[in-house]
C-alpha cells in the first residue's frame, strides 16, 4: 500500500471514529475547525486519486444522488405494528396473557417509543446494503441513498456481527434540527414545518440526497433480526447493537416485574420533555427471544410487545356541522366539521363521531364547545363537551334516517353500533368503494387503474361491478376524455396481468366484510378454493384460526346473495384464480395428517424454520394443545403447554433431536 492510499485509509478511519463518537456517543474530541480540515484533505485526495474512491467513504455522507422514484421493496421479514394501550391496566392485562402463555416469570425490556419514521436496514458482511421504509408492513420504499446520509447510521460495522441481518429502528428529526430548519424557512418567507415526525418522514422522501443530508436527521435502532439465533434476549441484542456501532441510546431498561415497568413509564411521562427529540410513549417487550417466538404474532402485531401511549393533548374548539360518509360496506360514519385548531402540531378541521350511540352519549349539539384530541396522536376525535359554554336553545343532534348518497332508509344490525345503507347495488359510494378496493395494490394491483380511473369508468357506466373490469374493451376506453392509446393499452394489459394474482388476494379483493388481507390468507389456506369456502358451515369457519362468530356470519351472508355468486361466476369465467396454490416446496408426505406444536426455548432451529419443515413434509402446525394435537416438540423451559399435553396423554412429546430423527425415518 503506497503512502497516498495509506493516508486516505487513516483519514477515513479517524473521521468515521470521530463521527461515531459525536453522533452516537455524543462526545466531541476535536474542534469543528480540525474536523473540517481533515474532511477537506480527504476530499482533495479522493479527487486527485479517484482510483482510491470508496462509496462508503465519509465524504459521501453529504449525498448528492438524485432518486426520481423510490422502488417498492417487499420486506423479507414483515414489519408489524404494535398494539397500543393508554392505561397501566391494559399493560397488566397484556402481561397476564403473556405469563399465562409462557407459564413462568417474564422479564421485560422497556424502551422509548420514538416519534418518527420506521426503517428496516439490511447489512451484509458488515456493510449497509439497503434501507426500506415500513410502508404497509409487507412492502415499503427503498430509501438507501437518503439513509446513507444520516451520520448516526454506520456504513461499515465494527466488532463482531452476523454475516447478514436486518436492524429495525426509527428515523427522527431532533428538536434542534427542526428549529434550525424552521429558522431558515422563516428567513426565506416560507411557512415553518409543524412537527418533527412529519418533517422527518417528508425529509426521507426528498429526491435529492444532498438535501436530506442538510436536514440533520438522526436514527435510533432497537431490534436485530437474523436467520440464526444470534442473541438469546432482546437486552443482549441491544448491547451487541451498540458494539456493532449502532446508535441505541442509554434509555432502555431491563425490568424484572410490572412495578419496574410502571416506574419506567411514570419517569418518562414527565422526563420526555427534557429529551432532545419527541417520544409519544414507551414500548414494553418480552426479553427472551425464545419466549417471543413462542408467543408469536396476531394478524397485525407481535403478542410479545405492546406500546404504552402517553395521554394526548386536548384542545377546545367549536362543532360547526356534521357530515355523513358512506363506506364501501355501506357503513355510515358521522364526521364533525370543526372550527380549525392547532393540535399536536397539525391543523385539525374534522373529527370522527363514530356512530349514533357516541353522539347520544355526549348529547352533542351544533355550536357546542368540544374537546378534541388525537387518538394515538394520529386520528382526531371528540372526547368531551364543555356543557358550561353551551348556548341556550340548541337542538339535540339527531342521526340521519336515510342514506346521504342515495336516499335509501338506513338499517342498524343487531348488536352493531353502526348504521348501514342496504342499497349495495346502486349506492354510488359503495359501488365506487368496492371498485377502488378491488384494483388496489394489496388486492388485484391492477396497473394503470387507480381510484381516479376507477371513478371515471364508473361515471362512464363502463364498470358497475368488479367483474365488469374483465369485459372492458380498448375501444370503449378510447372514447373517454383524455384517454390516449397508450393509456388504454396499459389498462387492458394491467387487467389481463391481474389474472395471475393468487387466490388469497382475489378473496381479499372481493371485499367481504371483516375479511382483511391476513384473514383472507388463512381462509384460502384452510379451505383451498372458493367452492369449499362457500359451502363451509358456521362451525368450520369458526374453527379457523382468529375467526370468530362475527366474521363467520359475515362470510356466510356474503355467499347468500345471488349477485355475489354471479360476480364470482363471471370472475371465474374471466380466468381469475380461485384455487389455493402451495408456495412452499413439498419434500415428502412423511408427516401427512399429523399436527405439530413447538414450545419452550428452541436451540437447534428457530420456530419459524421448524414450522416450515413440518409443512415441507406434509404436516400441519396448530396453535394450541388439544385432542387434535399429535406431536408437541419441546425446548428448554417448556411450561403450561407441556403440562397440558402430559395430562391429555394422547400427545407424543419430542425434544428437538427426536423431531429431526422423525423427519429422517
Amino acid at each position: 500500500m503506497n503512502d497516498i492510499q495509506s493516508r486516505i485509509k487513516v483519514l477515513r478511519q479517524d473521521i468515521n471514529n470521530l463521527n461515531y463518537k459525536y453522533y452516537v456517543l455524543d462526545q466531541s474530541e476535536v474542534s469543528d475547525y480540525e474536523f473540517d480540515k481533515m474532511m477537506e484533505e480527504l476530499k482533495q485526495l479522493e479527487k486527485d486519486y479517484p482510483q482510491y474512491d470508496d462509496p462508503d467513504s465519509p465524504t459521501h455522507r453529504v449525498g448528492g444522488q438524485i432518486t426520481k422514484k423510490f422502488p417498492t421493496i417487499v420486506h423479507e421479514k414483515r414489519m408489524y405494528s404494535l398494539d397500543n394501550s393508554y392505561s397501566f391496566e391494559d399493560i397488566k392485562e397484556w402481561s397476564r396473557r403473556v405469563t399465562k402463555a409462557i407459564d413462568e416469570n417474564v422479564e421485560y425490556v422497556c424502551e422509548l417509543k420514538y416519534d418518527g419514521l420506521s426503517i428496516s436496514i439490511l447489512y451484509e458482511n458488515g456493510q449497509l446494503k439497503q434501507a426500506v421504509t415500513r410502508g404497509d408492513g409487507i412492502q415499503g420504499d427503498e430509501v438507501t441513498a437518503n439513509v446513507r446520509t444520516i451520520r448516526s447510521v454506520p456504513l461499515n460495522l465494527s466488532g463482531k456481527y452476523p454475516s447478514k441481518f436486518y436492524i429495525r429502528g426509527e428515523i427522527i428529526m431532533p428538536k434542534k434540527s427542526l428549529d434550525k430548519l424552521n429558522s431558515e424557512r422563516v428567513k426565506e418567507g416560507l411557512e415553518p414545518y409543524a412537527n418533527p415526525r412529519n418533517t422527518a418522514s417528508g425529509s426521507l422522501k426528498l429526491q435529492d440526497s444532498g438535501e436530506v443530508a442538510k436536514r440533520g436527521l438522526d436514527c435510533y435502532l432497537y431490534y436485530v433480526l437474523t436467520d440464526d439465533r444470534e442473541f438469546s434476549t432482546q437486552w443482549d441484542s441491544l448491547q451487541h447493537a451498540k458494539d456493532m456501532g449502532f446508535k441505541v441510546g442509554n434509555y432502555a431498561k431491563l425490568c424484572n416485574n410490572l412495578e419496574e415497568v410502571n416506574g419506567f413509564i411514570n419517569y418518562w411521562d414527565t422526563e420526555r420533555y427534557n429529551l432532545p427529540f419527541e417520544i409519544d410513549g414507551v414500548v414494553i417487550k418480552v426479553n427472551s427471544i425464545s419466549e417471543q417466538e413462542e408467543l408469536g404474532y396476531t394478524a397485525k402485531s407481535p403478542r410479545w410487545a405492546i406500546a404504552y401511549k402517553f395521554k394526548a393533548e386536548k384542545v377546545e374548539t367549536q362543532l360547526l356541522s356534521v357530515d355523513y360518509q358512506v363506506g364501501r360496506t355501506g357503513a355510515v360514519t358521522p364526521v364533525a366539521n370543526l372550527k380549525p385548531i392547532l393540535l399536536a402540531g397539525t391543523t385539525v378541521k374534522r373529527a370522527s363521531l363514530h356512530n349514533e350511540d357516541f353522539i347520544a352519549n355526549l348529547d352533542l349539539r351544533i355550536n357546542d364547545k368540544v374537546l378534541v384530541e388525537k387518538g394515538g396522536e394520529i386520528i382526531p376525535k371528540i372526547v368531551d363537551v364543555n356543557y358550561d359554554k353551551r348556548e341556550p336553545g340548541t337542538i339535540k343532534l339527531e342521526f340521519i334516517k336515510n342514506c346521504p348518497a342515495c336516499g335509501t332508509p338506513l338499517v342498524r344490525k343487531k348488536d352493531e353500533a353502526a348504521h348501514f345503507c342496504p342499497n349495495e347495488k346502486s349506492c354510488p359510494p359503495q359501488v365506487i368503494g368496492r371498485l377502488e378496493h378491488f384494483v388496489s395494490r394489496k388486492a388485484m394491483d391492477i396497473n394503470s387503474i387507480g381510484a381516479e380511473t376507477a371513478f371515471m369508468l364508473y361515471k362512464a357506466n363502463l364498470v358497475n361491478t368488479i367483474s365488469d373490469f374483465y369485459i372492458l374493451q380498448k375501444e370503449q376506453l378510447l372514447g373517454l376524455d383524455r384517454m390516449a392509446d397508450k393509456s388504454a393499452q396499459n389498462i387492458i394489459e394491467g387487467i389481463e396481468n391481474s389474472k395471475q394474482i393468487p387466490f388469497e388476494r382475489v378473496l381479499f379483493a372481493l371485499g367481504i366484510r371483516h375479511v382483511g388481507e391476513t384473514m383472507a390468507k388463512k381462509l384460502a389456506k384452510k379451505f383451498k378454493n372458493i367452492d369449499n369456502l362457500q359451502k363451509a358451515s358456521l362451525e368450520e369457519l369458526i374453527a379457523t384460526e382468529d375467526i370468530g362468530e362475527k366474521i363467520a356470519l359475515s362470510i356466510q351472508e356474503y355467499f347468500l346473495k345471488k349477485e355475489h355468486l354471479e360476480i364470482i361466476k363471471n370472475l371465474k369465467k374471466a380466468g381469475l384464480k380461485f384455487e389455493f396454490e402451495e408456495t412452499h416446496i413439498q419434500l415428502s408426505n412423511l408427516l401427512d395428517g399429523k399436527t405439530f406444536l413447538f414450545t419452550g426455548k428452541l436451540s437447534v432451529f428457530t420456530r419459524e424454520r421448524a414450522e416450515e419443515m413440518v409443512e415441507q413434509h406434509g404436516g400441519k402446525n396448530i396453535s394450541s394443545v388439544s385432542k387434535n394435537l399429535n406431536y408437541l416438540v419441546v425446548g428448554e423451559k417448556a411450561g403450561s403447554k407441556m403440562k397440558k399435553a402430559q395430562q391429555l396423554g394422547s400427545v407424543i412429546i419430542l425434544n428437538e433431536q427426536e423431531f429431526l430423527n422423525l423427519l429422517n425415518e
